[in-house]
């Protein structure tokens, strides 16, 4: 009998850039032609139904008249599209194209779009590049920055992925002017999340200039976008895999991802997540972190932002207390929950633990509460 050890050490260096402007599309071309991702000449553009005809043909068709070879490959939008089932099809529509390993992936769209493009890059022929083009404030807020991408599945959400970089990321602000009015709000949820758990002043600038982010002001988007980006690289440069700093970006989550698989997507993802903030703040108000006061100024800048506040009829709520438990935070099969601290903070609760242990009991009083 004899042991042999491998030893694979190494140094990786996942940095990238994110550019955050208006109508970036034709920086992403030149960008290609300067050598962003060497000298890749097949490119497989990932988008959703919506996004297509907007965003998507149109970087294709500026790539093709650069003699690059280009194939777009869409799905129908939404999260219910986040499966494995549609990652299969985006790779076999991918090698039935005879795309290999010299290709690189261009998600064009917003969070559900990333998440799978990323997803797919990390494991399509072992990894190929991908770039991030984000057409949506969630996205920009969230998904198109840190990496991570997932699926999602019958039984949970985002429990099925891989930590992948990209090599850059797009923040296409005009592109929100294209965005429902519903969908800009469910954005502003994730910026919200932010602000709560990390930045009192981007809280603050949100309350005074929530109508000037909504009617797509330059400077006010562009500052909350960099805002984002700012928050989120701060707590990925610490913690790129989520062995603990990282678990805060989760504030809101734990109820809101639940709500939202229980909702039948019904709610829009930020739609979720902010009837989980509300959950959260209610729970670090019962539990002495965050005052009567503070608690309500979260809630009314929620409204503000004209998400909703309150769990829907049709939602069974002890169906919601039971989907908690898929959640990722969970540890031995009890729940855990990231807590605010205040405005703009959130409770440590020992070296590099951010999440606490709550009994089902109080879980279920929260819910049952609004």
């Amino acid at each position: 009998m004899s042991t042999f050890n491998v030893e694979l050490k190494r140094v990786v260096d996942d940095s990238y850039d994110i550019e955050v402007g208006f109508e970036l599309s034709a920086k992403l071309v030149k960008d290609i032609k300067n050598g962003l991702v060497g000298n890749i000449k097949k490119f497989a553009v990932i988008t959703d139904s919506i996004v297509k005809e907007l965003y998507a043909d149109p970087i294709a068709g500026m790539l093709s008249a650069e003699g690059y070879t280009v194939d777009v490959f869409s799905f129908p939008e939404g999260e219910k599209s986040k499966t494995r089932e549609t990652k299969e099809f985006v790779e076999d529509s991918m090698l039935s194209k005879g795309y290999r390993r010299d290709c690189c992936i261009i998600a064009v769209g917003g969070g559900v779009v990333t998440d799978l493009g990323g997803f797919v890059a990390g494991t399509y022929g072992r990894g190929v590049p991908f770039i991030n083009f984000a057409t949506t404030l969630l996205a920009a807020a969230d998904a198109s920055v840190g990496g991570k991408t997932a699926v999602d599945t019958p039984l949970a959400t985002n429990l099925i992925g891989i930590f992948n970089q990209p090599e850059k990321v797009y923040i296409d602000i005009a592109a929100w002017k294209t965005l429902p009015p519903r969908q800009l709000y469910s954005g502003m949820a994730e910026t919200i999340k932010h602000a709560c758990l990390a930045d009192r002043e981007l809280f603050d600038y949100l309350n005074e200039n929530m109508d000037k982010i909504y009617s797509i002001d330059s400077e006010a988007c562009e500052y909350i976008a960099e805002k984002n980006c700012r928050i989120k690289y701060d707590v990925v440069m610490k913690d790129e895999r989520e062995s603990g700093l990282r678990e805060v970006l989760n504030l809101g989550h734990t109820v809101g991802r639940a709500i939202e698989t229980v909702s039948d997507y019904r709610l829009l993802h930020g739609e979720a997540v902010s009837i989980g903030l509300v959950a959260e703040v209610k729970l670090s108000n019962k539990l002495g972190y965050v005052t009567e006061d503070e608690m309500n100024s979260v809630i009314a800048l929620l409204n503000k932002a004209n998400l909703p506040t309150s769990i829907p009829d049709y939602i069974d709520r002890e169906a919601l207390v039971k989907k908690l438990y898929t959640d990722k935070k969970v540890r031995n099969g009890h729940l855990r929950f990231v807590l605010q601290n205040g405005i703009g903070d959130v409770v440590q609760f020992g070296e590099n633990v951010f999440a606490t242990p709550i009994s089902e009991d109080v879980a279920r009083e929260i819910i049952m509460d609004f």
